[in-house]
């Protein structure tokens, strides 16, 4: 008689970087019951992040708008997931509507932190104890396992598999191999989706790439169409010279092209993220947020980051309008921190 597969649905982030994050407790569940099945529900352009962890058997589309509350299509989505016999839901969003599927769908066991009057809809509801679990790797591993059971002592950190003949094919294109004096590949990650309080000046970056690039050095820059103006005025400012593929890829095609890539400094996003779980070596620049709350997952990491009173504030915008916080990490001190690595 074979044995029951435990089927598991997790609610999935709508953000690249929490996604990366969510992979802790993937591979926790996967630690604890390694027949697990995991299938996370998450929008469709997150997708090529899941499809390159293995603990994942299926990535199912949630083709809803992020503020979209959408009662017809949730129910009709829970009325396919239904048939596919979940034992157990994890939801990682805190808001009610990510509450609803789950709920709709008929799954058991339906875990979650306590968070916009989900009592009813979670019949596993937990109160986070935000002293014991102070990162968000934690308080998404904390749902994976009984409610007084301990984290493991090693966090098991996000990993992505490349697409490798991707990243081969991509190599061999003439605007990526460099030549015989090239030292090296730079990736520059200029955005940050949340705001303006998140992002290093784009003057900055470009005196970074003006150095590298007359030290024979290739740059990549990196990110999505909402960065193209910022990949703009660092392009206008190294004559052109940087490989800018801002608002050009996919995701999965920037995973596969950060993979080949030497170094990357970054801003606190979704990128710093992805390049840390691809094992690279990082400059994580931090303005309004925390380290301690989202770092980047790697042991490859050095965080800059200014000491200010009023740093971090986690505002989308600086409420001074000086932006201190990131004008005070200038490029030497990144130049500086970059040879150390």
């Amino acid at each position: 008689m074979n044995k029951t597969i435990n089927k598991t649905l997790i609610i999935g982030p709508s953000w690249v970087g929490d996604t990366i994050m969510a992979q802790c407790l993937f591979k926790l569940l996967k630690q604890t019951d390694p027949a697990v099945q995991i299938d996370v529900l998450s929008p469709a352009f997150l997708h090529p992040l899941l499809k390159r962890m293995p603990e994942v058997n299926q990535a199912i589309n949630l083709n809803l708008k992020h503020d979209e509350l959408g009662l017809k299509k949730r129910y009709h989505l829970a009325k396919i997931l239904r048939a596919k016999n979940y034992a157990q839901a994890i939801v990682l969003p805190n808001s009610l509507k990510s509450a609803l599927i789950p709920f709709l769908a008929g799954i058991p066991l339906r875990t979650g932190w306590r968070g916009e009057w989900r009592y009813g809809l979670l019949n596993d509801l937990r109160i986070l104890d935000k002293v014991r679990y102070p990162l968000m790797i934690e308080r998404f591993m904390a749902l994976g396992l009984a409610p007084e059971a301990s984290l493991p002592e090693e966090y098991p950190f996000p990993n992505l598999v490349v697409d490798k003949n991707a990243a081969n094919k991509t190599a061999m294109d003439p605007r990526f191999r460099g030549d015989d004096t090239t030292k090296g590949v730079l990736a520059l990650c200029p955005g940050a989706e949340y705001g303006e309080a998140k992002r290093w000046p784009a003057e900055y970056f470009a005196q970074i790439a003006n150095q590298k690039l007359d030290d024979f050095w290739q740059v990549w820059l990196f990110g999505g169409e909402k960065d193209e103006e910022v990949g703009k005025k660092i392009q206008n400012q190294t004559q052109q010279r940087c490989v800018n593929l801002i608002g050009k890829t996919n995701l999965g095609e920037a995973i596969d092209l950060l993979s080949l890539t030497d170094f990357v400094i970054t801003n606190d996003s979704g990128l710093m993220h992805v390049a840390a779980s691809l094992d690279k070596k990082i400059i994580a620049i931090y303005g309004s947020s925390s380290p301690k709350f989202t770092p980047p997952l790697s042991d490859k990491v050095e965080i800059l980051q200014s000491k200010l009173p009023c740093s971090p504030c986690f505002k989308r915008t600086c409420k001074f309008g000086h932006y201190k916080c990131l004008r005070e990490i200038i490029p030497e001190m990144v130049l500086k921190t970059l040879g150390k690595l």
